[in-house]
């Protein structure tokens, strides 16, 4: 019986180590050799296997969650200001300007109430900032 074992044990420690190097060298999801990487230089494991949370973020949700929480830490003018910086570098978040704004007009009745907040709007993206704060003042 312990030659089985001991066997068995050999088997393992031979496998074992190559079986963790294959699994982590397919675990790897980019390598910044170069700069930025593009999709097409990612390696990834098998897209049934990977877990929901493990997907990254769209660059405007990431964009709304820090001005967000720029205007819980700031105010509202801050985060707008920023917003238009950052839809003036990146023409690409343009389409998604008017929906950050609202999201924050809402989120400054829930911080300042709408006669507070409707004092920070001002003309970035339109008039979004003021609708998401007549939105969230009417219960919309």
């Amino acid at each position: 019986m312990t030659h089985t074992a001991r066997r068995i044990g050999r088997t393992l420690a031979l496998v074992l180590p190559v079986v963790l190097v294959l699994s982590g060298t397919l675990a790897v999801s980019t390598v910044p050799w170069a700069g930025q990487a593009t999709k097409s230089q990612m390696l990834t494991a098998s897209s049934e296997h990977v877990s929901t949370r493990a997907t990254s973020r769209a660059p405007q949700d990431v964009l709304r969650d820090r001005l967000l929480t720029e205007l819980q830490a700031k105010d509202p003018g801050v985060a707008l200001t920023h917003l238009q910086r950052e839809v003036e570098a990146r023409p690409s978040l343009a389409q998604h300007c008017m929906s950050i704004a609202r999201s924050l007009g809402r989120a400054a009745v829930d911080r300042y109430g709408p006669t507070r907040a409707q004092r920070f709007s001002r003309p970035v993206c339109d008039t979004s900032f003021a609708t998401g704060v007549q939105q969230q003042a009417l219960g919309h």
